[in-house]
């Protein structure tokens, strides 16, 4: 990484030697004349070190100093200083300054002292993600995996959450899309506010228009009373409107003035009601092809994806599945006071070799299910769903269709092994490969960390 060094000084042979100098140890050098615009220059561009002379015109050291501080706390600033202002320097020091250095500046001190100082700027940096990181995962700790599409995902939250931008959730029914709603919101400004969800699906065209907007008493038949809508008890938070691709063109439009004047009147009443929420939406379907089918509001459409997330099925992260059918399988055995260790090697063989159209839906009713079924400490397969065994009996393989052959060779290894009783002599033999290279299969298929699981 290559840092940007900011020099303040006045004095053009000062500021212009100094850049020469730190220039040749290879930094980014910005140079200003005042103090005013190097405060400028630290407000508009990624700066990792400040030089500053402390006795300027127009503004000061010290003011930029209290500036970078109180803005910046993790860039450090070194001040310059002549002989007769070394107490001010000192006193700097004590507001927040790395450290100060006296004219004529010792070119190789100056060196030595500004390594150290962008030492200490990285360390805090990556504080400061390894904290970000943190937070990360723990708002957003139902999502389980840490395969390459769900670290895309954790990529994805961190970006948008902090935003106002509305958020479109694609991905097959049973893949978590309601935790990536649940995150967004847990990592955003409006954590402490309101999270309204609504499932379109699960309402009629008369309920939902009601559940959104409010109604009035006696707007219809039923109506004792007023009632305020899912937008106004969301207001200053979030809604998450799950399966939006179910519903009609007439809510549909009702729900693009809300987004775009952010004001709506509840169902038989005439008062406008003001209303700030952050809208995420979720959906199975295409909305595309029901654009062009006439189901869904193109503008709508471009309102609500501002930012898109995928959610990818599970067959399509199958490295997860051992993490989440271990997640899984603590959750239940405490839920049902059973005390479960895990898997024997066919059961895993079985849950990992499974294609599951239901995604982690099915995988959460299933180990739920094993829980339930077991005699034992250990989930074998016959514990298992009848539709999750491999058909076929004792010595069958199943590869599900579309398997990658890297997938392929993991399932035929795996399942090997099981058969052998993790005896990998036995099951190179088989296999047909020297034990160096089986050994090695294992390490790069992290088949080791799975039997543990």
């Amino acid at each position: 990484m290559k840092f940007t060094i900011l020099i303040i000084d006045d004095e053009k042979n000062i500021r212009e030697g100094l850049g020469e100098s730190l220039g040749l140890d290879g930094y980014n050098i910005i140079l200003s004349t005042d103090g005013q615009d190097g405060i400028r220059q630290v407000d508009s561009r990624d700066v990792d070190l400040v030089i500053t002379d402390l006795k300027m015109p127009v503004l000061s050291g010290q003011e930029v100093l209290e500036h970078v501080a109180s803005r910046y706390p993790s860039v450090p600033v070194i001040m310059l200083t002549g002989h007769g202002t070394v107490e001010d320097a000192v006193e700097a020091m004590r507001k927040g300054a790395y450290d100060f250095i006296t004219k004529p500046v010792n070119l190789d001190h100056l060196s030595i002292l500004v390594k150290r100082a962008l030492e200490r700027r990285e360390l805090s940096r990556r504080n400061e993600e390894l904290k970000e990181e943190v937070e990360l995962q723990q708002r957003s700790s139902s999502i389980i995996g840490k395969s390459p599409e769900i670290a895309r995902i954790f990529e994805l939250l961190r970006r948008v959450a902090p935003t106002k931008a509305s958020v479109l959730i694609n991905g097959e029914s049973g893949v978590g899309k309601e935790l990536v709603a649940d995150a967004i919101h847990n990592l955003s400004a409006r954590a402490d506010k309101p999270f309204i969800k609504v499932h379109c699906a699960a309402l009629a065209e008369s309920l939902l228009e009601s559940e959104l907007f409010g109604h009035e008493k006696g707007s219809f038949t039923g109506a004792q009373a007023r009632k305020k809508g899912r937008f106004e008890l969301a207001h200053e938070g979030t809604l998450f409107l799950d399966e939006i691709g179910e519903i009609n063109q007439n809510v549909q439009i009702k729900i693009l003035r809300v987004l775009q004047e952010k004001r709506f009147e509840r169902v038989g009443g005439e008062e406008t009601i003001e209303t700030d929420v952050r809208i995420i939406a979720a959906t199975n379907k295409d909305l595309k092809k029901e654009i062009a089918a006439g189901n869904f509001r193109e503008d709508l459409y471009y309102r609500l994806n501002v930012v898109n997330i995928t959610v990818p099925a599970l067959r399509n992260r199958k490295d997860d599945i051992p993490l989440l059918a271990a997640a899984f399988l603590e959750e239940f055995s405490k839920d049902n006071g059973k005390t479960i260790n895990g898997f024997d090697p066919k059961a895993r063989a079985a849950i990992y070799a499974y294609s599951w159209p239901g995604n982690v839906r099915e995988l959460r009713n299933c180990i739920e299910s094993a829980v339930v079924m077991a005699a034992g400490d250990i989930i074998t397969i016959d514990d298992l769903p009848p539709g999750i065994r491999p058909e076929g009996g004792e010595g069958n393989i199943v590869i599900p269709i579309g398997s990658s052959l890297a997938e392929t060779e993991r399932i035929l290894i795996k399942e090997t092994l099981a058969g052998q009783g993790g005896n990998k002599s036995r099951t190179a033999e088989i296999l047909g490969i020297g034990r160096k290279t089986l050994y090695q299969k294992i390490s790069d298929y992290s088949l080791e960390t799975e039997d543990r699981a």
